[in-house]
């Protein structure tokens, strides 16, 4: 046993000084970041990090502020919008195309397509498509309806919908990709078993697929938490925070401090918040998909 211990310290050896200079980037510039990032994040920094402790007073005044406390709002709306709907269209357009249907190809690719976009053209695309002098709005109004009126993003009530559209427009193709792959993972003969049985094809969804699935929805749904954290370019794009802070994201927060506010000590703070909220999520995941497999 113990002169087996030196050889599988030697084994794919190779592989392992290849993966020594990611290691060393991740735990000096992600590892070292984060933790100078929350350290500071407790101190009375401005334009230059200063090491001035005040405790937790920056995250006193974050929880007081207006605009943060906007944010959290908007990011709760966006993130439950996206979730629900981009789970519900994704498995719903993978499910259609598992029917194996023509020319499906290319209809994977043109709804895959906007995914290749950056947020930055996303939000810019649809900007226009939502303007009311130029966009949807003014094409239905040549059409006849003079009185149609469409423009979310104008409206700072519903603003934050206008870019839940164009957030689902984008990332609705990936979900589908995910949940087609799943789909095609399903043996065949549940599917023939089921049609022999007589039991409707949407019970077997419900019942027998969707819990076969739970892996991909795990996954999936990280992937989505993930990307709703960090939502920051979709909103600069298309409205900028506004009307107002209507729009407003943490992520947009941070950067307005730490950059424009020349605030780094409340920029910090946020950014910390944000890294909780990320663990929040990626620490249950982990312990669902490394625990359970450690113990099986």
């Amino acid at each position: 046993m113990a002169a087996s211990r030196p050889k599988s310290l030697f084994r794919n050896l190779n592989a392992k000084i290849a993966a020594i200079p990611m290691i060393i980037t991740a735990l000096v510039v992600f590892t070292g970041g984060t933790l100078w990032t929350v350290a500071y994040s407790f101190t009375k920094s401005k334009m230059l990090p200063k090491w001035k402790f005040v405790g937790f007073d920056q995250y006193e005044r974050l929880w007081d502020t207006r605009r943060w406390m906007v944010s959290i709002e908007n990011l709760f709306i966006y993130g439950l919008c996206m979730l629900v709907l981009s789970f519900v269209l994704g498995f719903i357009l993978a499910a259609l195309m598992d029917q194996k249907i023509r020319f499906e190809n290319t209809f994977r690719t043109i709804i895959l397509y906007p995914f290749a976009l950056s947020f930055i053209v996303t939000g810019l695309v649809w900007q226009w498509l939502l303007n009311p002098d130029l966009g949807v709005s003014n094409v239905v109004r040549a059409l006849g309806w003079d009185s149609f009126a469409f423009d979310p993003l104008y409206n700072a009530q519903i603003a934050i919908f206008g870019v839940v559209i164009a957030g689902l427009w984008q990332g609705t193709g990936l979900i589908m990709v995910l949940m087609l792959a799943g789909l095609r993972g399903i043996d065949q003969d549940i599917w023939k078993a089921s049609r022999v049985d007589g039991i409707p094809a949407w019970k077997t969804y419900l019942f027998i697929v969707i819990p076969m699935m739970r892996p991909v929805f795990i996954t999936t749904l990280v992937l989505i938490a993930s990307g709703i954290v960090k939502v920051y370019d979709l909103i600069v794009a298309m409205t900028g925070g506004g009307p107002g802070v209507s729009t407003e994201m943490p992520a947009k927060y941070v950067y307005d401090y730490m950059f424009g506010g020349q605030n780094l000590g409340q920029g910090f703070a946020a950014s910390t918040m944000m890294l909780l909220a990320v663990l929040i999520v990626v620490i249950p995941w982990a312990m669902l998909e490394f625990g359970g497999k450690k113990r099986g």
